[in-house]
């Protein structure tokens, strides 16, 4: 059967149990075919492996094999090249299929719930279903993102429950995963990647499996090491970010340019690493990551002023931005009550089409909320729903709504702002839109 097929069969066909001693199929098992489980296929297909791409969500199978993925060019060919072999790349909805794999990488998201606590309910059954399925020789990685001893508990000691001995019979890894969806210039060939085993056994096939794409392979002496370091880079980036916006709130108030700033700051060939501000953080990582952290922590009572109050900072941001709104349309002698307010982008980075926890959603949730008629513009988004779950429609015609504020959130290259009038107020949520004229920084 074709993997190009997209018939209700194609991932619902029933497979015999696979004995124990029948050789393995495909060199990798990718469990989640998202954001990141995608382009891990692909990597590890362009690298050589035989790969087995598992999805639970037919939906999204039938979209990859349709070629209507969200990737970046270079993924979009390694796509159109794995769809044509079959043989050495498998889109599949059956979970049995797993016991055909010399390793299973799981790739699911673990996001974080209203109330920042994380939910582990994909990771969790990912995990049972992959320990459920596993079998003599297998090396098992988790690669998504969670608290320090989650792959102990999810996936080392249930083997364990089940009679298998861990770095004989069965390889147990952490190794996170360092996508940056759209941008281009980290290929995961050249950016190294850190992983930690159960055992010393375990630690070494991990680093066996990475090296079938990855050109730098960093080892570590645990599982816990290799978790608490994903940690470790996302709450980084959250600090710094949730600094950067503070001193360009600084700089505002002391009329001091901060891009200038930062860039100037950037000269310094060391101890300084610029950060950016903007509207808001969205994607998977940031907005998420340090909860896990925090979320763990609590419970053993250790400090964590530093990484809470950036959290706090960065969940209030968005209603930040509405307050500079607000302030902009009364400097124009307007209220919030019937503004026509536009924003333009809403994913949450430039070049994705991803809207996970994009601050703009948030934002257009309060203004609608005060009384304004909001609308937006996207080439990434063409429909949006809110929070709220309010809907829109990306505008075909951005000018033909003649907003009385322009919020630029987003800032795709495509982006077209010829529409944009001499007069019209532009608040720049990016800080970087200095083409633009007559615009006010956030």
């Amino acid at each position: 059967m074709s993997t190009l097929d997209v018939r209700a069969d194609l991932f619902d066909a029933p497979l015999p149990p696979t004995p124990i001693d029948v050789p393995f199929d495909f060199d990798v098992a990718i469990v989640g075919l998202g954001y990141v489980g995608l382009p891990t296929a692909l990597a590890y297909h362009a690298g050589g492996s035989r790969v087995l791409a598992l999805d639970a969500s037919s939906r999204r199978l039938r979209t990859i094999a349709a070629r209507g993925a969200d990737l970046i060019a270079p993924d979009r060919e390694r796509l159109d090249i794995a769809l044509h072999a079959p043989a050495a790349f498998r889109l599949t909805g059956d979970a049995r299929e797993l016991a055909r794999a010399s390793a299973i990488v799981v790739c699911v998201p673990t996001p974080v719930d209203a109330r920042q606590v994380p939910d582990l309910t994909a990771l969790r059954a990912a995990c049972a279903t992959v320990v459920a399925t596993a079998r003599p020789g297998q090396l098992i990685m988790l690669t998504s993102t969670t608290y320090v001893g989650c792959t102990h508990d999810l996936v080392e000691q249930p083997l364990r429950e089940r009679g298998m001995q861990i770095g004989r019979d069965v390889f147990v890894t952490f190794s996170a995963e360092r996508i940056d969806p759209g941008n281009v210039g980290f290929a995961q060939e050249v950016v190294p990647r850190v992983v930690g085993g159960a055992t010393p056994e375990c630690e070494e096939e991990g680093a066996r499996l990475l090296s079938r794409y990855t050109a730098s392979v960093h080892r570590v002496s645990s599982l816990a090491t290799a978790e608490m370091t994903k940690l470790l880079e996302n709450t980084f980036r959250a600090v710094n970010i949730a600094l950067a916006n503070e001193f360009a709130d600084i700089c505002g108030a002391l009329d001091v340019p901060v891009t200038e700033v930062i860039e100037a700051a950037s000269t310094k060939p060391y101890g300084f690493m610029a950060f950016y501000p903007g509207p808001g953080v969205g994607g998977h990582c940031i907005p998420c990551d340090p909860h896990y952290l925090l979320w763990q922590l609590k419970s053993l009572h250790v400090d964590t002023g530093v990484i809470t109050e950036a959290m706090t900072r960065i969940a209030a941001r968005p209603r930040r931005v509405v307050e500079r709104i607000r302030d902009v349309l009364g400097r124009a002698g307007k209220g919030t009550l019937g503004a026509r307010i536009l924003l333009v982008g809403v994913t949450y980075k430039p070049d994705v089409a991803d809207l996970r926890e994009s601050p703009a959603l948030e934002i257009m949730d309060l203004l609608i909320d005060l009384g304004a008629e909001v609308q937006f513009t996207d080439t990434h988004a063409p429909h949006i729903r809110l929070g709220s779950g309010r809907e829109r429609d990306s505008l075909a015609d951005p000018g033909a709504f003649h907003p009385d504020v322009v919020l630029v959130h987003t800032r795709h290259h495509d982006s077209d702002l010829a529409w944009l009038e001499a007069d019209t107020v532009v608040v720049d949520g990016t800080y970087r839109s200095a083409d633009i004229t007559g615009r006010v920084l956030l």
